[in-house]
């Protein structure tokens, strides 16, 4: 037994919730499937429970896509300012981070209880625990599903991408675009820890869980914040925010002292305590394990004063340029967001509607606009949901 819609918007994460209720308030019927047992799970675990849902400085450079103006029409026309005022209409509490960072002051379901609700005053049909068989198009699109067969004229993909397959990550939307002829730009992780190989490991392993804050480069590419040794490499959101832009076979760059020159601190030591060792007058800058592992891994340690300017500069740049090749990445289990999806030149930037394919679109993190960390893909999310609602 059918059941027709005008809308079917498949996947009810953050981008598949707002656009539910962007298109039920232009009077669209609507229906919403989500194949897990409860809607908005990636927004719950967000923010160690408390969802970074924007940032105060969106710019279409905060994002990474094949084509970095598809992002700008979406971004602009419905602004981290709008979703800010979505979250204030419901008294949503909430605090700015570091960076610009906004973060609920209690939990991430008050974000999603907040969509939610938008939702249902708008008249969307939610049902959860749906899986689909098959997808047909002829005039309409029909969907065979374990819960019955739905029809729809509009046919909104918002599964994400391929990050963190325990929450329920699968490659529904590109299987989608596939079987529609959709160019897919080739996916892999983004904002993920990075591997190093073994010989780095069995020099560097014993220092996981030490953290220290850094500027970590790659190319042109630089982020300061805090970097964090692991057993298998580096984390940290630093380490997460160069990974977006980190190909293999590429250095990284790490200076663990941004605030200091260290050249000029060793010659200021070199008068002031000159007996002193140098692996403990640097404790004085930098974590005391890793400052040691870093002077006695490289430069061997002795008073302060026994260093030449050749030593001194080769120490210097240890502390403010440590180079190494990463050998991969943690992989898509680790990893925050899926770089690649949907590409953006098979979608209008202003609808999200396919070019081939009248009436099916791709939203949210599925498509090949990837940001960086800090709120940057649930406001992409937010941003391409809102204007797809309008069209669909």
């Amino acid at each position: 037994m059918n059941s027709s819609f005008d809308v079917i918007i498949v996947g009810a994460g953050a981008a598949g919730l707002i656009c539910s209720s962007s298109a039920g308030k232009f009077g669209r019927k609507v229906l919403l499937l989500e194949h897990s047992e409860r809607v908005g799970k990636k927004i719950l675990i967000s923010g160690g429970g408390r969802c970074n849902f924007t940032n105060l400085t969106i710019a279409p450079d905060n994002f990474i896509s094949a084509n970095p103006f598809f992002c700008k029409s979406a971004l602009s026309r419905y602004s981290q300012n709008d979703f800010i005022e979505l979250v204030e209409k419901y008294n949503i509490p909430y605090h700015e981070k570091e960076f610009g960072q906004l973060f609920c002051d209690n939990k991430s379901s008050d974000i999603v209880n907040m969509l939610l609700k938008e939702c249902i005053d708008s008249g969307v049909e939610i049902r959860t625990s749906c899986t689909i068989d098959k997808i047909n198009k002829q005039n309409k699109f029909t969907l065979h599903t374990n819960a019955g067969i739905f029809e729809a004229e509009s046919l909104v993909i918002a599964t994400g991408g391929l990050s963190i397959p325990k929450m329920g990550a699968t490659d529904f939307g590109l299987k989608a675009a596939d079987q529609f002829g959709i160019n897919i730009i080739p996916c892999r992780p983004g904002l993920v820890p990075l591997l190093l190989n073994e010989k780095m490991i069995r020099k560097l392993g014993d220092l996981a869980g030490i953290s220290a804050d850094s500027v970590v480069s790659c190319g042109k590419r630089s982020f300061r914040g805090s970097i964090l040794f692991t057993h298998k490499g580096l984390s940290g959101p630093a380490v997460l925010q160069i990974s977006n832009y980190w190909n293999d076979g590429q250095e990284i760059s790490i200076n663990f002292l941004p605030e200091a020159d260290l050249k000029e601190q060793i010659r200021k030591w070199k008068v002031e305590k000159p007996k002193a060792e140098l692996k403990n007058l640097l404790s004085a800058l930098l974590t005391k394990r890793l400052s040691h592992r870093l002077l006695l891994m490289n430069h061997g340690d002795k008073p302060v004063n026994q260093y030449n300017e050749k030593e001194i500069s080769e120490i210097a740049d240890t502390f403010h340029q440590w180079k190494v090749i990463p050998s991969g990445t943690d992989g898509f289990e680790k990893a925050e967001v899926t770089l690649g999806g949907i590409d953006t030149r098979e979608l209008s930037s202003k609808t999200f509607e396919c070019k081939k394919v009248k009436g099916l679109f791709f939203i949210g993190e599925v498509v090949d606009v990837t940001g960086w960390l800090g709120g940057y893909n649930f406001q992409w999310a937010w941003s391409s949901g809102f204007c797809a609602g309008q069209y669909v």
